[in-house]
């Protein structure tokens, strides 16, 4: 057996034994090269895509990853839509009300607001449910939420974060920790008040009383939508 074949071999069997990924259900194809292993295929949910990447990262000889897992969308959209949605939710969002909003339609550049782009200036794009995200923004907290904002469009299958922060600044736990809170507050169907969040090398911790179960999984989905969170450990508990 060649060593590639080894290797995909020890990948699969490593994300076999993931309770977050249902390979069954949804199947996950892998194609390694050089070091390099591309995955793809559908999951249910962000939780099994971003744990179906650590997994197969932390496999021996795997030095990159090619990202090509989406996630099975809540509501199917079409892209336009969905394009529509992000930018209304963008405009919406105080954090980012001094950003320039543009909607790449067919290749091309169409003005939603109008800004000082020295401000701020968000690209939004969509192709096949996957939403990209570029431009500027001028905090981590301010392109961590635009990221959350585009995953809790019903349609999106995938977020593509590429927005830079001007002037750059120096990530860390405390920066994950204040993106993870401001997160939780901005979701209407959770009470971030009662729930506390801890971060270490980009591994949260959520703890806390909530309602029900529902609460509780939508709490841990957000923090899983904070671009660069790793692992969520949710130890919240519920009254019901």
């Amino acid at each position: 057996m060649r060593a590639e074949e080894r290797t995909v071999n020890e990948i699969a069997a490593a994300l076999e034994r993931e309770k977050s990924v249902n390979l069954h259900d949804f199947p996950l194809y892998l194609e390694f090269a050089d070091g390099v292993l591309t995955i793809s295929g559908e999951v249910e949910h962000i939780m099994a895509k971003k744990r179906a990447l650590e997994v197969a990262a932390a496999v021996n000889g795997v030095a990159g990853i090619v990202d090509r897992v989406h996630t099975v969308p809540a509501t199917v959209m079409e892209d336009g839509e969905i394009r529509d949605h992000v930018c209304t939710t963008l405009l919406a969002e105080n954090l980012l009300s001094s950003c320039a909003i543009w909607a790449i339609v067919k290749g091309k550049p169409e003005v939603v607001r109008e800004a000082d782009a020295s401000l701020g200036s968000i690209d939004v794009e969509v192709s096949a449910g996957i939403v990209t995200l570029n431009g500027a923004v001028t905090s981590l907290s301010a392109k961590r939420l635009a990221g959350v904002l585009a995953w809790w469009v019903p349609g999106s299958r995938d977020v593509v974060n590429g927005l830079e922060v001007s002037p750059p600044q120096e990530d860390n736990d405390d920066e994950v920790v204040d993106a993870v809170r401001l997160a939780l507050e901005k979701d209407p169907f959770v009470d971030a008040a009662q729930i506390s969040v801890g971060c270490r090398g980009y591994h949260v911790t959520l703890e806390g009383l909530v309602k029900n179960e529902t609460q509780r999984q939508m709490a841990e989905a957000d923090a899983w939508y904070v671009f660069r969170v790793d692992r969520v450990v949710n130890l919240i508990q519920t009254a019901l």
